[in-house]
């Protein structure tokens, strides 16, 4: 069974909403992590040395192969990300090799059957 990961870079406020349409696609599973900080395109306004823009977050998904794509873009809808400029981002990789997900990929193969 092949993996990829699903990295997404949200706005706090579309995390929530970023997790279920993920799950809602197939995935099983998700890792977010809190308060990431970056810069797009117009560098940050600080004021004071305090910065103005709202946290990021990262909400990570590994997925099966088959099931990327469609994961991908209901997450990218569920975000806004080609609506809202800054919304955010999701892209995927492969992944080579993974451990620690012996006991869960027969679980993941039922789960995910009738869809691939």
């Amino acid at each position: 069974m092949k993996f990829k990961l699903i990295m997404a870079l949200v706005t706090d406020e579309k995390t929530d909403a970023v997790n279920e349409a993920g799950r809602e696609a197939g995935a099983t599973g998700s890792t977010t992590i809190t308060a990431a900080h970056g810069e797009g395109l117009k560098p940050k306004k600080t004021f004071f040395g305090l910065t103005l823009e709202g946290q990021r977050d990262v909400v990570l998904f590994l997925v099966e192969e088959h099931l990327s794509r469609a994961i991908l873009e209901a997450v990218a809808r569920a975000g806004r990300f080609e609506e809202e400029p800054g919304a955010g981002v999701a892209f995927q990789i492969d992944i080579e090799d993974a451990v620690g997900l012996r006991n869960q990929i027969e679980n993941i193969q039922r789960e995910i059957q009738d869809q691939i």
